[in-house]
């Protein structure tokens, strides 16, 4: 398994560009030049890049589907019908089930919502889990949310008992065809927005309710803080709408009005500025928390509780299932890791498949997350139940697709879907070894020869001398940073230390470093066991801005050390 990542560095923009643009709009070339680099140098879209407005949302009627929802949902809203909303168990689920409650709430209806038990009904629009949701008082109505687009018998179902059906939801339509219901929104069966994640579908929806039947009262904006939770926490695109979600949505979530937010914040130890790693590593687990395990009822919960001191003993309580399931975590990724190292260099070459009977089925995706990114390869990790059924997460690497993965051995499981880069799969035990096999075969056929080799993605060189607070002060309108908007790495070369490093908490090293006569600290996390080469070096690092002891200070984390390059 590669273990040393290939440095690559991006190409420069039309350096005239960087200076027009930098001059025109008060930025620091740098910033302009990464902005460039991103696609983004025709000038109204760089200028909405950095400055997203909500002004510049489209039409939410483009999006398929939408005019058929909104006008059954207002149909249900004049009659006063029975709504059910069926949601996924993360937090994109959970983000889209909270802002379609306060919605209809809103417009005087009550909906009953229903989120399905990961061990009980499983992932998706189930059968089981219909016959729960509908069990003792059938809705007229039935909202699917982050699910649901190829369940096309449990489609059938709801219409064999009268019960009307609504999908919103973003995963890969099946090519065997979709579901049969009264609408069914979908960005990818249109042109656009394919970006979306359900929370901003739900956000279009919503916004398309307002338009035909104006709310007095309610503004759609407060909720911009948990549609940014369900974009940021579903790893999807930070482009077009997704960015003003993000952006928008951190900045409410530092004032929000939501108790449950704020409790969460607290409980997580989250204060301002808020960044998209905080909803990454710190709100979103704890809102997966309790869905992982058990139902994630207690996280829809929060995000609805209007009480602050309920909220807080909500907030709590995720807090500690969060810490069972990160020790639940590590056992199972180590089990994974000694299964893995005992297979043969063949089965482990180009992709990683293990399974275990004991494996929580809510813990198998950050441990096949792990692996990919510490092999870098596409992984499956499957746990397997008592009768033999595994039930599996898988994550991928650029250039490979799961979907495609799993399309070429359909014959060998029972069920299986979801995105390129990560996807669910169920298998029997006795499968498990083909499967394995028929993985591996299909991304040799897709890979070039450059696919399996890690890289280190570097945005730009910049000399110590750059790096001020000036540059800061733009770099802030990149952000929020995450998929397909990564931090930028920075290289500087022929650097040289100033004094040996220092050890920080057994395993971070804390360096002082001078290149052309300017000094700068910077930090590399988890770097006390690495065997580094003799300096000088060069470096690649993100940067960032704090404040300490009521002073602002630039911040240089190191994500790689390389001898220096002779000539750099």
């Amino acid at each position: 398994m590669p273990s040393t990542p290939k440095w690559v560095l991006a190409p420069s923009p039309d350096p005239e560009l960087v200076r027009e643009y930098a001059e025109d709009f008060g930025l620091a070339p740098a910033v302009v030049a990464l902005a460039l680099q991103r696609g983004y140098a025709e000038r109204e879209r760089f200028e909405q890049f950095l400055h997203p407005r909500l002004k510049d949302l489209g039409d939410p009627f483009a999006l398929p589907g939408v005019e058929a929802a909104v006008r059954r949902i207002l149909r249900a809203v004049e009659n006063k019908e029975s709504v059910v909303l069926y949601g996924d168990y993360d937090v994109d689920g959970v983000s889209s089930i909270t802002l379609l409650y306060a919605v209809l709430q809103a417009y005087g209806l009550e909906p009953r919502p229903f989120l399905p038990t990961r061990l009980e009904e499983g992932y998706g629009l189930s059968v089981k889990g219909i016959e729960n949701s509908v069990e003792g008082d059938p809705p007229d109505l039935l909202i699917a949310a982050d699910c649901g687009t190829n369940s096309r018998e449990e489609a059938r179902l709801l219409r064999e008992r009268g019960i009307d059906l609504i999908i919103l939801d973003h995963h890969e339509p099946s090519p065997d065809g979709v579901a049969d219901c009264v609408a069914l929104v979908n960005p990818k069966l249109g042109e656009d927005f394919h970006y979306l994640c359900t929370a901003g579908v739900v956000f279009k929806i919503a916004h398309a309710l307002l338009r035909s039947k104006p709310l007095p009262g309610f503004d759609l904006k407060d909720y911009l803080d948990i549609v940014a939770l369900g974009t940021i926490a579903d790893i999807v695109p930070l482009e077009a709408e997704n960015r003003l979600f993000a952006r928008r949505g951190l900045v409410q979530l530092e004032r929000t009005i939501h108790p449950g937010l704020v409790a969460l914040k607290s409980v997580a130890g989250v204060s301002g500025p808020i960044r998209t790693h905080d909803v990454g590593f710190k709100l979103g687990p704890r809102l997966n928390a309790s869905g992982r395990l058990d139902t994630a009822l207690a996280s829809l919960n929060l995000l609805l509780c209007q009480d602050s001191g309920e909220a807080r003993a909500l907030a709590e309580s995720l807090d500690r299932q969060n810490r069972e399931r990160q020790e639940l975590e590590l056992a199972t990724r180590e089990d994974a890791e000694r299964l893995l190292q005992s297979l043969p260099a063949t089965q482990r070459s180009h992709a990683i498949v293990v399974g275990a009977r004991g494996w929580h089925p809510g813990v198998v995706g950050i441990v096949a997350s792990r692996l990919s990114k510490q092999h870098h390869r596409p992984t499956f990790v499957v746990g397997i139940d008592e009768n033999g059924l595994g039930k599996g997460s898988g994550r991928s690497i650029p250039g490979i697709s799961l979907v495609e993965a799993l399309d070429s051995c359909r014959d060998l499981i029972e069920a299986g879907g979801g995105h390129e880069m990560a996807a669910g799969v169920s298998v029997r035990e006795e499968n498990l070894e083909a499967f394995r096999e028929a993985l591996i075969r299909s991304v040799i056929a897709q890979a070039d020869a450059d696919t399996l080799v890690p890289k280190l993605s570097i945005d730009a060189e910049i000399r110590f001398s750059e790096l001020n607070f000036d540059l800061l002060d733009s770099y802030e309108l990149l952000r929020p940073f995450g998929m397909s908007n990564p931090q930028p790495v920075f290289l500087s070369t022929q650097v040289r230390l100033v004094e040996e490093p220092r050890v920080i908490k057994e395993k971070h090293l804390k360096f002082r470093f001078e290149q052309d006569g300017v000094e700068q600290e910077a930090i590399y996390f988890h770097g006390a066991g690495l065997d580094l080469p003799k300096p000088p070096w060069d470096i690649a690092f993100t940067i960032d801005r704090s404040e300490y002891r009521g002073r602002e200070q630039m911040n240089i984390m190191l994500q790689g050390v390389r001898k220096a390059v002779i000539g750099s």
